[in-house]
């Protein structure tokens, strides 16, 4: 059973739909993928049942930074200052903390934190159409006509399953792209997703909040019913299986009623410095969810910020945006770094592909795939390191490429799951995690 964004369906979900059962628990829809709260626990549970073989490796978590639309690697990690203006644009260049290695003019605070991260300078693909260079950065495949693969969210979720209770994958505020999605795998690894950006006045995660007319003596009273029903169940059919679909209930009902399950999406229990460091926008409130819920168990946290498919105008529309991502991901990796956790999380900053090497026509940068920047920190990665470069005008790699499949096995490879791994698909067929990935030693602390 495949959900889509528009939260339809693929196949009848009919054995869902059983009001005797439903009407126990009805608190919201996990926003953007059109599941209800049972209904992803009910999956889970059904997922709980596998044997789980893979081990916790450097990083325990991940935060996925997507910048949907292709960033311009010349005006961000990669600027070309002694190229022709027509290469290098019209924005300068800041001397980071790193020896003779320069950023945007825009990026400040991310280049006084040079030293905590690894840039790459050289990934590279073929794949010019926004959905294809999408599909690539969150799977690790190339697009197929025959199958979709499921994210690299849904992978660790399939291989690690929950952890305190929370959902082991979260999008922010929403699924992006059908590309987060859990491709061949089971629905019970699709992301959970919170319906609301966290920088909204007012925000909460709908589906932690008991409905109109449902009190915590209603809600204990459900409860109680349930469990008589399960008891009725289990001991007329005798079946384990009953027993191990319900536990989704239980674990909805600890998600609900936990107080550390909440707090962890209480983002205004933040102090309010800490929320003014990350920034009170869109890129700040949205990375300083993903630090909370990752300090909370949550295993992989994918969020997106901004749009930088810039055409045209590009000087303008890098100033309109990069300056808040700049403050947002300096202050996490930050508070990451004084915190301890930077150690145990993997962030990595993607996008589906960099621009054009030339300013176009109408002062912007169109598609270009063969050569672009992404940038990793933590989780066993190098600190204040470069990994590969592009030529002198941001053409093609230099030296070193680093290819999707590198790219998605080596950070598996720091999750601790085997990206060699066959996972079975529809019709039982053994397809690997990532096929014919290497594991990039170079870009690790402990190669």
């Amino acid at each position: 059973m495949q959900p889509n964004i528009r939260g339809t369906w693929n196949d009848d979900p009919a054995h869902f739909r059983r009001p005797s059962r439903r009407t126990f628990l009805q608190v919201g829809v996990i926003g953007g993928i059109g599941l209800t709260l049972d209904d992803f626990f009910r999956l889970q549970a059904r997922a709980d049942q596998k044997h789980y073989v893979s081990k916790e490796g450097t990083a325990k978590s991940v935060i996925h930074i997507f910048l949907p639309g292709g960033i311009a690697h010349q005006d961000s990690f990669d600027p070309k200052p002694f190229a022709p203006i027509e290469y290098r644009g019209e924005l300068g260049t800041i001397k980071t903390k790193l020896e003779g290695v320069y950023f945007n003019e825009l990026l400040k605070q991310t280049a006084a934190i040079a030293d905590k991260i690894t840039i790459c300078r050289s990934m590279t693909h073929g794949e010019a159409a926004h959905e294809r260079g999408t599909h690539n950065m969150f799977t690790g495949y190339r697009p197929s006509p025959a199958i979709t693969y499921p994210s690299m969210g849904s992978v660790v979720s399939h291989e690690f399953g929950p952890r305190n209770n929370l959902p082991p994958y979260v999008a922010i505020p929403n699924v992006v792209t059908n590309y987060a999605l859990s491709g061949y795998l089971s629905s019970a690894y699709a992301p959970f997703s919170l319906g609301s950006d966290p920088a909204n006045p007012g925000f909460r995660v709908q589906d932690l909040a008991l409905p109109n007319g449902v009190d915590d003596k209603r809600f204990t009273t459900r409860r109680t019913m349930l469990d008589a029903v399960n008891a009725h169940f289990a001991a007329k059919e005798k079946s384990d299986n009953l027993a191990a679909m319900d536990t989704f209930y239980q674990r909805a009902y600890s998600l609900i009623s936990s107080e550390q399950a909440r707090a962890a999406f209480d983002i205004n229990a933040e102090p309010a410095n800490i929320r003014d460091e990350y920034g009170r926008h869109a890129a700040g409130q949205r990375m300083l969810m993903a630090r909370r819920l990752v300090a909370a168990g949550v295993r992989f946290v994918t969020l997106h910020y901004g749009g930088w498919d810039m055409h045209s105008n590009i000087r303008d529309g890098m100033r309109g945006q990069l300056p808040q991502f700049d403050q947002a991901f300096a202050a996490l990796i930050r508070d990451l770094d004084r915190t301890g956790l930077l150690d145990s999380t993997l962030v990595m900053v993607s996008s589906e592909f960099g621009r054009t090497p030339k300013i176009n026509a109408t002062a912007g940068r169109d598609h270009w795939p063969k050569v672009f920047s992404v940038v990793l920190a933590g989780g066993g990665i190098k600190k204040g390191f470069v990994y590969g470069s592009s030529d002198a005008t941001a053409t093609e790699p230099e030296d070193d490429p680093l290819t999707v499949e590198d790219f998605a096995t080596t950070v598996y490879h720091c999750l601790g799951i085997n990206a060699d791994k066959e996972l079975m698909a529809p019709g039982a067929r053994p397809i690997e995690i990532v096929d014919g990935g290497t594991v990039r030693k170079e870009l690790l602390l402990r190669g």
